[in-house]
């Protein structure tokens, strides 16, 4: 990583603002592979197998699908709740955080929370000194309604490699989220997912290298709040249910910078030398265009439910 900022894990964002010619160059990976329900202890291996294998290749923020701790399709909630852990003592949090500590490394990792009787389908970021937030997922698919409490909040962490949101599978379908997300500041959404396939040609026709359509969502997102965005998909088939691949890293401008991945490979889908202060530099389109000061608050941002906080800072 490298980075003109103060070494902590956290800072304020006064200080952030005190650096206008910011640099912070990451190499992103987006892992993508098959986690098998029902089974903590080998997914947990190979999540780690393949954050250690994402180190050697130079990554040092690296994504992880949703729910890689647990699999996916559960038979019901006795089931989810058996294969849930807490954040962030549970045993794979704390085996994720020992490789970010080890290797200097931040991760977010989609993960089966259990907190007290309610659980989450949840996402955890956390960095070379350990755990820095949790974003649980807002818009539950189909099933998960029974199994999962819907989040009820959006964050934005500052750390020291720059602004990190999060977002999980159908949370980027509410375009929303990703606007509050960008005026809160967000740097570089991670985006931990299960995207299935939606019709028949995504299930059966994909060609090498086309994009599904949840790749043109991301893309779009990216684009119209400049942000960058990782989304780690998985692979395989569970209980019946096929899971798309396709995942892809996009820069600010919404170019497509690493794949999409295939739609049945695991795969480390890696983007070398991310600067992500370009998220803050692309938001000037030109002299008399700038995306957060040409956004109309004054019509819609009380009809959104945006607050004083989800402003430009």
């Amino acid at each position: 990583m490298s980075e003109t900022q103060p070494s902590t894990n956290e800072i304020s964002s006064s200080e952030d603002e005190q650096s206008p010619n910011r640099q912070s160059s990451v190499t992103i990976a987006c892992v993508q592979f098959e986690p098998h329900v029902g089974e903590l202890g080998t997914n947990r291996r190979e999540t780690c197998r393949l954050i250690e294998e994402a180190a050697k290749r130079g990554s040092d923020f690296i994504v992880l699908p949703e729910l890689a701790n647990s699999g996916y399709v559960f038979k019901n909630r006795t089931e989810a709740q058996s294969l849930a852990e807490s954040i962030p003592d549970g045993k794979t949090v704390q085996q994720w955080a020992d490789l970010a500590a080890d290797r200097d490394l931040y991760i977010v990792g989609g993960y089966a929370e259990r907190d007290g009787s309610d659980l989450y389908n949840s996402a955890v970021l956390i960095g070379p000194n350990g755990y820095i937030g949790t974003h649980r997922k807002l818009h539950l698919w189909n099933e998960e309604k029974l199994w999962f409490e819907p989040g009820n909040e959006i964050n934005v962490f500052n750390t020291e490699i720059g602004r990190i949101g999060m977002q999980i599978c159908y949370d980027q379908w509410f375009p929303e989220l990703s606007r509050i997300q960008a005026a809160k500041g967000a740097d570089l959404i991670a985006e931990p997912t299960n995207w299935v396939p939606i019709n028949e040609h995504e299930r059966t026709a994909l060609a090498d290298g086309e994009f599904a359509r949840a790749n043109y969502l991301a893309i779009s997102n990216a684009h119209v709040n400049t942000v960058w965005f990782a989304c780690a998909d998985r692979i395989g088939t569970e209980r019946g249910q096929p899971f798309l691949g396709r995942s892809l890293i996009v820069d600010p401008t919404g170019t497509t910078i690493a794949g999409p991945a295939s739609q049945s490979d695991e795969e480390l889908l890696i983007a070398k030398d991310c600067d992500l202060m370009d998220a803050r530099t692309e938001k000037v389109w030109n002299e008399l265009n700038v995306i957060p000061r040409d956004r109309r608050t004054d019509l819609y941002d009380e009809l959104l439910g945006y607050d004083d906080d989800a402003h430009p800072h």
